[in-house]
């Protein structure tokens, strides 16, 4: 890099950056490096649709795994995770058309989050309004069992003049969602929303939100599975953690050094996870009672920048978390090490999430380069990067689902990429 000069890789020679009228110039590192990775991105989505991808390891295929498994040289387990990855290497984009009862409503707002219920049935959206706020809705994915990819998508009549930040899905037992709302300017709120309000029968009928609590600069939300910490959902706040009972209305407040970006309850431990602005990881035990200081800190592990995402791994033994500095890593929570480190991931200021899926043994990340990636769970191989359909930009950054259980059990199993106002299926058959 030379100061005042770019290089233009197609002349193979330097170009001065020189300034235009009012001292405008419309060459400037930023608008060659979008350029640039426009290219890449077209280069990759041509690529894609002219052939079918391969696996990333080699001499990798289906006859020949199979071939190893006959012979007895890969176990059930080795040849399911192997065959999970061919599956994924070979998947193919094709575009959802969206139906709605309302005509006027179906793909004229862009989605913001896509969140799939515990069967992976139906997907919960949270779409941006034209005027301000988001709306949320439900996607029934029953469509995807069908050659033409349709899906039905109903919309509730709440809508939320605040930015929905974070939301954390009850189990289907439930059948209630945790939204969590809020800007930095005015103060924010975690609403309780019955499944009934997206439902497409009697829609005079639905009921109101359950509860509102107001909490102000909240950051993210998790809600409570454990049977020890029954009804309870986490914020994490600015400089605090704050746990409320939704029945009896008590709240207990633990301090922090920092602001908590991520949350996620235990299910087998009555633990609660939180990773920080300062790349400081800790758990809470959520029976203990309001102390000061930083005893109550039972395990604390430190990125080098500041957590966006965290996810307990089923064992809950250990713990995927990631960056502001594209890092991916996975921690043994018995010895507070790093095991595995996962690398390609693309962050540097945006709250993005983790997929993981220990059942396929895959992890899928979304970057802020708009690129989403698949790793191998076991070895952290990077399986395949996938450009997203629509040009790179901060509104446009994909919201991804992935199951292999996708649409229930006559669905069409594979992921689902929100993008602006599409939806994009990715068969993995």
């Amino acid at each position: 890099e030379l100061p005042g000069f770019y290089y233009d890789s197609e002349k193979n020679r330097y170009f001065r950056l020189l300034p235009g009228h009012n001292n405008y110039n419309p060459l400037t590192k930023e608008s060659i490096q979008y350029k640039a990775m426009e290219c890449k991105r077209l280069r990759l989505l041509e690529e894609e649709e002219k052939q079918k991808k391969k696996t990333t390891r080699a001499g990798l295929n289906s006859s020949v795994l199979l071939q190893k498994r006959q012979l007895g040289l890969l176990s059930s387990t080795s040849y399911c995770r192997l065959v999970h990855e061919l599956k994924v290497n070979c998947m193919q984009r094709r575009k959802i058309e969206i139906h709605s009862p309302d005509s006027s409503v179906a793909g004229t707002n862009n989605f913001k989050i896509i969140v799939a219920d515990v069967a992976c049935e139906r997907i919960f959206t949270v779409n941006d309004v034209e005027h301000g706020g988001c709306k949320y809705g439900i996607v029934n994915l029953s469509g995807l069992g069908k050659e033409s990819l349709t899906v039905e998508m109903y919309d509730n009549l709440y809508f939320t003049n605040r930015k929905v930040l974070e939301k954390s899905l009850f189990s289907l037992t439930h059948f209630s969602k945790l939204c969590l709302m809020g800007i930095a300017e005015t103060p924010g709120c975690a609403s309780l929303l019955p499944a009934s309000l997206f439902s497409s029968t009697n829609p005079g009928d639905r009921p109101g939100m359950l509860c509102s609590f107001k909490i102000s600069t909240a950051w993210s939300c998790a809600w409570c599975l454990n049977p020890q910490a029954d009804n309870c959902f986490s914020t994490g706040l600015t400089r605090r953690v704050l746990v409320t009972n939704v029945v009896t209305g008590h709240r207990q407040t633990f301090g922090t050094s920092s602001d908590v970006l991520a949350q996620q309850f235990a299910t087998q431990t009555p633990m609660l996870y939180n990773g920080c602005r300062s790349g400081e990881i800790f758990s809470i035990d959520v029976r203990q009672r309001n102390r000061k200081g930083q005893s109550w800190k039972a395990i604390r592990i430190f990125h080098d920048s500041a957590v966006t995402s965290i996810r307990l791994l089923e064992a809950e033994h250990y713990l995927m978390a990631a960056d502001m500095a594209g890092k991916i890593k996975l921690w043994d929570l018995r010895t507070a090490k790093c095991v595995k480190q996962y690398k390609g991931h693309h962050n540097e200021y945006a709250i993005l999430p983790l997929h993981v899926n220990e059942e396929e043994g895959l992890l899928t990340a979304v970057g802020q380069d708009c690129y989403t990636r698949i790793w191998s769970l076991q070895d952290a191989h990077l399986l395949r990067t996938i450009p997203s359909p629509h040009p790179s930009s901060k509104d446009a950054i994909p919201s991804v689902v992935f199951s292999s259980r996708l649409g229930g059990s006559r669905g069409v199993p594979g992921l689902l990429m929100a993008v602006k106002q599409d939806l994009y299926h990715f068969s993995y058959n």
